[in-house]
């Protein structure tokens, strides 16, 4: 083993929890390590469908969990507004749907605090132009969109900003133990290619449905629901408010736009853990999101897809819901010392990316009791970086600039479009600028990190006519240019786990053509 060091806390996952919880902890003082086994948001964090909640969807069933999103709503809008489009949102009522739930779900939301209000289906459909024309009632919310991972990454920023170290790509693979309490880890760096240990009084499990297995390190038991959740992301953007079905909790209920897409979602069906590291969209899945879909907004139907993927929730697990729709939302914070005789171990999970801060907050205070610190809970007043007050000089700026200040709003004045102005990726506008600060600032590492960090190759052609251009650009700024052809091919790979669900019609068309297109770039076939 090659080093040690030593921590006031030691956060395991690098999800929108583990993050919120670094940055919520570095602002209170403490020394801080945060370790995750691949990038940021690898998890159920970067595989959603990009929703703030206003708690409307679980005020019928999960009061608790509805009112707390609608007051994490509130902050979040303020504190990243950088990463939200206040979008608000449509709950719709269909002819073969019922309009007493409708009246019980105004009656829940507004119990929940949530300002939730009944309107006309022709203002709706005024409101909304791409609703379903045959809706028979409407409720209005305020739902948002929001980019979880800008909103992931401005968390890990801040928090690194504060003196935390976020080491990505370092995987737990023990828990130190003394006397019975856990005093550490050991944990496999696969940049450095060592095995490290730190140490630290207090560490947190934040490791998402894979909590499971970092609980069982420690002896203890946490039974988790792996509730897999898949989605479909449409070539352009068909709506421009969230639109929800008002029905009991169900498969494809939801249309979020988000920057130049939008996203139809979710299904919801219980896997095993083995399967939580490999989990793939099936045909019948991406045939019940496509029907359900065009009944929020028919228009869908002649809407290309661009891709599918899935997520899984880490639900704790209850016997009597196999599926996980009724499962609560809530969330689970364990002091492993008092539930299990294990000083020195808590776990957070369940809860939603809306709920994410509060649940960093709860962990915090466990973290400085435990620790014997006195410092209050700053997160739900500082801006996270990017959306702090700005303006810009009154000059012309470019559409690039624009598409980068949209991204990272105050912190684009960091970049050096004086001399990276070239647009690499024309659909999302990304230039060498941006991908030169995504290295130097927010840690970039490789093909997958950057497009998380930039939307590269997210918008309508894939990546098809921009690849060789960014991977070049890429490999320059890291400094190893010979690793410009490896990084087309992980993008690739990549990219074609999504689109393989979806390969019919046009879409296989493209995507034979996308094929082809970026297999002359690496003078070989993909």
């Amino acid at each position: 083993m090659a080093e040690s060091s030593s921590f006031d806390v030691i956060i395991i996952g690098g999800g929108i929890t583990g993050v919120g919880t670094a940055r919520d902890c570095a602002l209170r003082g403490l020394k801080v390590l945060l370790l995750e086994k691949a990038d940021l948001t690898n998890g159920a964090s970067g595989r959603n469908h990009g929703l703030l909640h206003s708690g409307a969807r679980y005020a019928v069933t999960d009061m608790e969990s509805a009112a707390e999103c609608i007051r994490e709503n509130r902050i979040i809008r303020q504190i990243a507004s950088n990463c939200v489009e206040q979008t608000e949102g449509l709950f719709i009522t269909l002819p073969q749907d019922d309009l007493q739930y409708q009246a019980l779900f105004v009656e829940r939301c507004r119990e929940a605090g949530i300002d939730a209000r009944e309107i006309d289906p022709a203002m709706a459909r005024a409101m909304e132009p791409s609703v379903n024309p045959s809706l028979i009632g409407a409720v209005k919310v305020p739902d948002a969109s929001v980019d979880p991972f800008r909103l992931a990454s401005a968390n890990a920023l801040d928090a690194a900003n504060h003196g935390a170290q976020i080491r990505t790509y370092c995987e737990v693979l023990s828990l130190l133990k003394d006397s019975g309490a856990v005093v550490g880890v050991r944990y496999f760096d696969r940049k450095k290619k060592e095995t490290l240990c730190a140490y630290a009084p207090v560490t947190v499990n934040a490791a998402g449905i894979w909590g499971q297995t970092i609980a069982a390190m420690a002896g203890c038991e946490i039974k988790m629901l792996p509730a897999k959740g898949s989605l479909l992301v449409f070539g352009h953007r068909v709506n421009k408010m969230v639109i929800n079905r008002c029905r009991k909790p169900s498969n494809a209920d939801i249309l979020v736009p988000g920057d130049v897409v939008c996203v139809i979602g979710t299904t919801s069906d219980k896997v095993g853990l083995d399967e939580c590291d490999n989990i793939k969209v099936t045909p019948a899945e991406v045939e019940l999101l496509l029907r359900e879909g065009c009944s929020l907004a028919p228009e869908l139907e002649n809407t290309r897809i661009l891709r599918a993927y899935a997520g899984v929730r880490p639900l704790v697990a209850s016997d009597d819901d196999p599926t996980g729709r009724s499962t609560s939302r809530g969330i689970v914070l364990l002091d492993h010392e008092t539930r299990d005789g294990v000083p020195g171990f808590i776990s957070i999970t369940g809860g939603k990316l809306t709920s994410y801060r509060l649940m960093a907050e709860q962990t915090a205070n466990l973290v400085c009791r435990k620790l014997g610190v006195n410092r209050k809970c700053l997160t739900a007043t500082e801006p996270l970086p990017g959306s702090e007050k700005h303006s810009n000089p009154d000059r012309e700026l470019s559409i690039a600039f624009k598409a980068a200040e949209g991204r990272h709003g105050s912190l684009t004045g960091k970049m050096d479009f004086s001399q990276k102005s070239e647009v690499l990726c024309e659909c999302e506008h990304v230039t060498r600028a941006e991908i030169a600060y995504a290295v130097k600032t927010l840690g970039v590492r490789n093909m997958i990190d950057l497009r998380r960090r930039t939307r590269v190759g997210m918008g309508t052609c894939q990546g098809s006519f921009c690849i060789k251009k960014v991977a070049e650009a890429l490999a320059c700024e890291l400094g190893c240019p010979e690793m410009e052809q490896e990084f087309i091919r992980e993008y690739v790979q990549e990219r074609w786990k999504g689109m393989t669900p979806v390969c019919w019609g046009d879409s296989l068309r493209e995507a034979e053509y996308m094929r082809k297109q970026i297999g002359r770039n690496i003078n070989d076939e993909i």
